[in-house]
């Protein structure tokens, strides 16, 4: 079995902050968003190769990664593209990928900036049991959350129905970036895009699944971060955190008080501060400031300034 981790989005929602670094590799923990994806597909024996799908543009700093990562499952699949308006869209950037890859099994796919609570073996095993199309779906709790996904509509585990992004949505249940197809359907890719149908969002091409065969979804409980904005990223942070605080044995922390959900990075001081729900990047300096709800990236210098809801670009200078 294969897997694709899609990785190739250039966030200009998080910018400056993702300008020159993929969000993938933005921190949670002591690893980043896509360590917790590669560790789960690295443990799962079925799985034998791992496709991470980026753009030219970041192409180099994924080599770098991969090649100083203890995984020995990730390859490099790179897109012909290089800036936001040039992407194939994701079902176009697949089908790519299985003909360049000459991809002839099972696959998994992936969005690297997908934050799951459930291990990814367990959507594996529902995929082998059910032996069709699947997804992963999940409740997002709120009709105008749902509003920006694919919602599925359900009989049993099979679906029925899909929404794709719709202004009135009927229930809360999305599909999200997680799905697996049987290695006898790969070929429709070509098919549905020949047809001139939507290259862009997967679940038009699971919609047109749906309507000629059979599609499975796998539902969990738990939480689930599409990490594409900066509250997203900090929710996810905080849900990973749980209250606590991360500090690096590198960074310094001194007369200051870290509030719940605060990750500070290697070499990073922060003297004579407060901060709340906020993550301080390698090398940044904070102090006497008071920081909420905060991105700050490496690099950055931040005296005597209260900050909310804020996004602070590398080589900053804020005094």
């Amino acid at each position: 079995m294969k897997a694709v981790v899609l990785a190739g989005g250039y966030a200009t929602r998080m910018w400056p902050i993702t300008k020159h670094r993929p969000k993938m590799f933005l921190p949670v923990g002591d690893g980043t968003v896509i360590d917790v994806i590669f560790e789960d597909l690295e443990a799962d024996e079925r799985i034998d190769e791992v496709f991470v799908s980026t753009n030219e543009r970041f192409a180099e700093t994924f080599e770098t990664f991969i090649a100083d990562a203890p995984y020995e499952k990730p390859t490099l699949s790179v897109e012909e593209t290089v800036e936001e308006d040039e992407k194939f869209g994701v079902v176009g950037a697949l089908a790519q990928l299985i003909d360049r890859e000459g991809v002839d099994d099972d696959l998994v796919v992936i969005a690297g900036d997908n934050l799951l609570s459930f291990d990814v073996a367990e959507f594996v095993d529902f995929f082998k049991s059910k032996g069709t199309p699947c997804l992963a779906a999940y409740d997002v709790g709120s009709r105008e959350r749902a509003k920006s996904y694919g919602l599925v509509q359900l009989d049993g585990d099979r679906v029925i129905d899909f929404q794709e992004k719709p202004d009135d949505p009927q229930s809360t249940l999305v599909s999200i970036a997680c799905y697996a197809f049987p290695r006898e359907t790969l070929p429709d890719f070509e098919t549905y895009l020949s047809d001139g149908n939507n290259p862009d969002e997967p679940g038009w091409f699971m919609q047109w699944l749906q309507a000629r065969g059979t599609v499975h979804a796998f539902t969990f409980d738990g939480a689930w971060f599409d990490i594409g904005t900066p509250e997203s990223y900090l929710d996810a942070v905080s849900w990973y955190l749980d209250g606590e605080t991360f500090v690096h044995e590198d960074a310094t922390v001194e007369g200051s008080d870290l509030g719940a959900n605060v990750h500070v990075m290697a070499d990073a001081s922060v003297t004579n501060s407060r901060l709340e729900r906020s993550v301080v990047f390698s090398e940044a300096v904070i102090r006497d400031a008071h920081i909420r709800d905060t991105i700050v990236d490496e690099d950055t210098h931040i005296e005597n300034l209260d900050l909310s809801n804020a996004l602070i670009g590398a080589h900053s200078h804020l005094e």
